[in-house]
Formats: structure tokens, C-alpha cells, sequence
């Protein structure tokens, strides 16, 4: 597989990033040996950058990927990038944003130990909190660096006023925010911001939390503990409208002999200032197929249809945050 540089960290990785949200309980119940080999059959496509958080099932997300990369991460450490985030807290009735210096100095001592490392190679902070000053966060994130817990540091969710008050006291390295056809909020300036500042762009959801791998309909429901059952766009009309926009770059991908989950992730890393787009799946046959949309390249011709086709219908989806079930 082609390599990409994650911007000023110098990393040099996979345009495909393997995710592990939905192996930490947001998405519903799983079965551990798919999931493995999930992890497996992305390894062994080449791909060498994965991406989890401590509030992926608090631990349980970190753990199954430190199971399945253990002989990599044992024996080959250096071919391996991990990246994780933290700074989202479990409390009695629910998670909140928690960057202070003290919980994440924990949640990083935690995330080692959990994933069984010594180091980890990219420390992001999950979701901006309004408690914490940023430059307190990023102080503390300082130190761990110098302490040689964690070599790179980035922020997810961010916007780019916050993205610059961070960097005054420590420089963002990466950007992981939500970017795919039916979620284009970055546009306005959060992508702008990050190539102006060299900062590494990793997107999660390309393929729009499942919408966009084809595989739903509209009697597509969702288990109680899927987070998507929560979601409006996932329910009634806004839903329907969403499936006939998928139909229709269904069309178009096999129109240009690519599956439509490379489509949608091909488009995401099309754009200038994105490096890596994050799939993940607890099925080995998706991962095989997404590996395939580093190798896809969309003319301008192409880049134009996929526009025309998703502004003249889709319903925006929203994500899940760490206070309930969607964020703007």
C-alpha cells in the first residue's frame, strides 16, 4: 500500500487507518474472534496505522487490539503506529469531558497498559473540554511527551480557534474530526486551518457510520445499544432520503468498476488537506474491500457528480458524543 506523511509528526503510515469504536460497545454486541480477525485481515492488507480511545468501552476496545497486534507489537514495534485518545470520563450516570492534567496523566498510564506498550506513538484528545483551559491540557500532554509515555500529540472534534489556543503552548500535531459525504461541517474552515499548519488530518466515519458501505435498506434497524438507534437521520423520512442518495453513488461507483464503500473513502482522501481516513469494521471481507480505495483516484469529472448528486438530496448525519447518542 502507498504511504502518506501525517503531517508535521513526520509519521509515515497507511492512508487507511484501522477504528475501533465499534468494538467498544457503542455499536452493539460483537463476537471477539471476528473482531481479531478484522484486526488480522487489516494488518496483513498492509495497513499499519489503528486508531482506538480509552472511551471506546473504557479499556475493552484498547485490549482487543493489543490482543490482536500482540506478536506485531512483541516483535515489530516500529512497523506498528497506534493512536489513541483520551480525556472522556465515565461517572455513575454517564461520560463527560474530562482534560484535565491529573485524569489524563491516568488515562494515558491506563491506555499503555491496556494496549501493552511502553509507548504510545499518537495521544489525542477526544472531545474539547469547556472545563479544562487548553493550555493546562496541553502542558500536561507536554510532559508525557518529555517523559517519553507518548511522542506525538493531536485533538479530535476540535474546531480551529481551539486547534490555535491549544498551540500556543504545545503545537497540534493531527486533527481527527468527522468528515464524509453526508457530514462536510469541516469544510468551513477546521481543514483549512489544519493545511495552513501543516497539522495531520486523520477523518473517522467515511462511510458515514454504515450508510455508506450499501448494505441497508429501509427496514435497517438498529439494536437498542447501537447509538445509531438513537439517531434521527437513521429513522423515517431523513433516513429514506439518505438511501436514495446512496443508491444513486451506488450507481456511479459501479459505473466506475469500484465498490461504493471505496468510493466514499476515496473522496475523503481526494481532498488536500486529509491524510488518512479511519474504516472500521468487525468484518474481515469490509476491511479487504476498504484497503482497495487507497489505490482509487476520482477525476475532476467524478469529483463533480458525487457533488451534484449529494447536495441535491442527503440529510446531514450527525455523530455520537460523549454526552448522548448525536452531535452536531
Amino acid at each position: 500500500m502507498q504511504r502518506t506523511t501525517l503531517g508535521r509528526t513526520g509519521l509515515s503510515v497507511s492512508p487507511i487507518a484501522f477504528g475501533t469504536w465499534q468494538l467498544g460497545g457503542d455499536w452493539g454486541a460483537f463476537d471477539e474472534a471476528d473482531a481479531v480477525a478484522a484486526i488480522r485481515t487489516a494488518r496483513d492488507s498492509g495497513i499499519d496505522f489503528f486508531d482506538t480511545a480509552q472511551a471506546y468501552g473504557f479499556g475493552a476496545s484498547e485490549r482487543l487490539l493489543g490482543k490482536a497486534l500482540r506478536t506485531d507489537l512483541d516483535q515489530r514495534r516500529d512497523e506498528v503506529v497506534i493512536a489513541t485518545k483520551g480525556g472522556v470520563r465515565r461517572t455513575a450516570t454517564g461520560r463527560v469531558r474530562d482534560s484535565s492534567p491529573e485524569f489524563l496523566r491516568r488515562g494515558v498510564e491506563e491506555s499503555l497498559t491496556c494496549l501493552g506498550i511502553d509507548t504510545i506513538d499518537l495521544y489525542q484528545v477526544h472531545w474539547p473540554d469547556p472545563g479544562t483551559p487548553f493550555e493546562d491540557t496541553a502542558a500536561a500532554l507536554k510532559d508525557l511527551v518529555e517523559q517519553g509515555k507518548i511522542k506525538h500529540v493531536g485533538v479530535s472534534n476540535y474546531t480551529a480557534d481551539q486547534m490555535a489556543a491549544f498551540s500556543e503552548v504545545l503545537p497540534v500535531e493531527t486533527l481527527q474530526p468527522p468528515y464524509h459525504l453526508f457530514r462536510r461541517t469541516a469544510e468551513a474552515d477546521i481543514l483549512a486551518y489544519a493545511k495552513e499548519s501543516d497539522i495531520g488530518v486523520l477523518v473517522y466515519g467515511p462511510l458515514a457510520h454504515g450508510l455508506l458501505t450499501g448494505s441497508m435498506t429501509a427496514s435497517t434497524t438498529f439494536a437498542p445499544d447501537d447509538w445509531r438507534s438513537r439517531n434521527p437521520a437513521f429513522r423515517g423520512e431523513p433516513f429514506a432520503k439518505n438511501l436514495t442518495v446512496v443508491d444513486e453513488l451506488a450507481k456511479l461507483a459501479a459505473d466506475l468498476e469500484v465498490t461504493l464503500p471505496q468510493l466514499a473513502t476515496a473522496w475523503t482522501l481526494a481532498k488536500p488537506a486529509v491524510h488518512v481516513a479511519i474504516v472500521g469494521s468487525r468484518n474481515a471481507k469490509h476491511i479487504a474491500d476498504a484497503v482497495g480505495a487507497a489505490d482509487v483516484r476520482l477525476d475532476a469529472d467524478t469529483l463533480a457528480q458525487i457533488e451534484e448528486i449529494t447536495s441535491s438530496h442527503g440529510v446531514q448525519i450527525g455523530g455520537s458524543s460523549p454526552e448522548g447518542p448525536t452531535a452536531p
